[in-house]
């Protein structure tokens, strides 16, 4: 099976993809440590505010919105 890096941001509404690596730094990636993104985590993509962003994310039995800057900081792979 491949797998194919994007960006958590890249993603489609439905999408399953796994943590690969978190590009922040300092406290935005200790917030996002702290929210569960960390490497090898499952994240489901639940879907889209009404004006488009943030987006929803379903993480460790929680739902979390993240906006698309943030969400770009997060590298995923999905299987194919």
């Amino acid at each position: 099976m491949e797998e194919k890096i994007i960006k958590l941001s890249d993603t489609d509404i439905g999408d399953e993809v796994i943590i690969k690596e978190i590009l922040s730094t300092g406290l935005n990636k200790q917030r996002l440590l702290d929210l569960g993104f960390v490497p090898d985590t499952t994240i489901f993509v639940l879907r889209d505010s009404p004006l488009g962003e943030p987006r929803a994310y379903f993480i460790r039995d929680t739902c979390i919105a993240l906006r698309k800057e943030e969400s770009e900081k997060i590298i995923v792979y999905k299987k194919q």
